[in-house]
C-alpha cells in the first residue's frame, strides 16, 4: 500500500531515536542519541526545539509530575525543560563504562523500562532495567545485546520487547500491579535480509509497527500470528523508531541515522536522520507516563 510520507523535520541526525507523543502538549519527543540532543516537535508550528542534555541520551518518557524522564549514557536521570537541568537518578551500569542506555518505555503503571547496549561489538553485555516510581532500578533480562522496542498490549496484560541482535520480537506476561514478568516467549522471528528490528509501536488494534533498521521501512506485524501485515516504505535506510501521534493518533512519527554513512550513500539518501510522518490508516494508543 503506497501511502504519502512526509518530511516534518530536514536534520541529519546521527541516532534519531525514542519517538513519543505527548497528548497534552499536541508535540513530539525525539532524541538524537549520539548528538546529545532531546528534540521536541510541534506540528502546529513546525518548530522543533533542541535541548542539549550534555551526553548521549537512548530515550525520553514523560512525566506525570512534569518534565521528562531520560535514559542516559550514565543512567536514569530527570529532566526540567525550563531550566534545562539533568538530575541524576540511578547508574545501574556504573560498572560498565562500555555500556550505555538506548530504547525505553514507561509501562501501564508508571514504571520506567529501558536497556542496556555495548557502544562496541555488541553481544550480550546488555540488560533490561526497570525503574519504579520510587526510583527504585530493577534488572529486570539479562544477556541482551541491543535492547530496543518496548511496548505493552492493551488490556495490560502483555509485554512486547526487542532485542535487535537476536532478531526477534518477544512476549512476557505481564503483572500492572507489580510490574513483574514472566513465561518469555518468541512471537515473531524477523529474517536477517529484512533488517534488525529497531523501536516498536503499538496500535489501536493490538498490532505492533516496528522500525528496521537497514531496510527503509517500518512494517506492521500481526502480534498473534507473527506475520507482517503492512509495510510503509521510506526514504532512509537506517529506520530506527515509531510512534502514534496526533490529534487523532492517526499520524506516525518515524525517526532515522545518518550514522556511519559514507559520502556515497548520503548522496543517495539525503533525508538520512530525518523526522518523518505518515498517515498509515490506523489509529494508535495514549503514551504513559512514569509516575515518580
Amino acid at each position: 500500500m503506497s501511502r504519502e510520507v512526509n518530511v516534518v523535520v530536514d536534520i541529519r541526525a546521527q541516532v534519531g531515536e525514542g519517538a513519543l507523543w505527548d497528548e497534552q502538549e499536541q508535540a513530539l519527543y525525539w532524541v538524537d542519541i549520539l548528538s546529545n540532543a532531546l528534540y521536541v516537535y510541534d506540528p502546529a508550528t513546525g518548530q522543533n526545539r533542541h535541548y542539549d542534555i550534555g551526553q548521549h541520551v537512548g530515550t525520553v518518557v514523560l512525566r506525570q509530575s512534569g518534565g521528562v524522564m531520560l535514559a542516559l549514557a550514565n543512567g536514569f536521570a530527570a529532566y526540567d525543560l525550563e531550566s534545562r537541568t539533568v538530575t541524576p537518578i540511578s547508574d545501574p551500569e556504573a560498572h560498565l563504562p562500555g555500556n550505555r542506555f538506548n530504547d525505553g518505555k514507561c509501562d501501564p503503571g508508571g514504571r520506567f523500562w529501558a536497556g542496556t547496549m555495548a557502544y562496541a561489538n555488541q553481544s550480550t553485555q546488555g540488560s533490561l532495567y526497570r525503574m519504579d516510581a520510587d526510583h527504585s532500578v530493577h534488572k529486570m533480562l539479562g544477556d541482551i545485546g541491543i535492547s530496543n522496542g518496548i511496548v505493552w498490549s492493551h488490556d495490560k496484560r502483555t509485554m512486547y520487547y526487542i532485542d535487535s541482535t537476536a532478531f526477534t520480537v518477544r512476549a512476557y506476561d505481564y503483572d500492572n500491579a507489580t510490574g513483574d514478568i514472566r513465561n518469555e516467549r518468541v512471537i515473531i522471528r524477523v529474517p536477517k535480509e529484512m533488517g534488525l528490528p529497531d523501536g516498536m509501536a503499538i496500535d489501536a488494534d493490538g498490532m505492533l509497527w516496528v522500525a528496521h533498521f537497514g531496510a527503509s521501512c517500518v512494517r506492521r506485524w500481526n502480534s498473534q500470528t507473527g506475520q507482517v501485515i503492512d509495510q510503509i516504505d521510506l526514504p532512509a535506510k537506517q529506520i530506527t523508531s515509531c510512534a502514534f501521534g496526533g490529534e487523532k493518533l492517526d499520524t506516525l512519527y518515524i525517526t532515522s541515522a545518518a550514522k556511519g554513512l559514507d559520502a556515497a550513500a548520503l548522496a543517495q539518501q539525503p533525508l538520512a536522520g530525518s523526522l518523518f510522518a505518515v498517515k498509515p490508516g490506523v489509529v494508535g494508543a495514549l503514551t504513559y507516563r512514569f509516575a515518580g
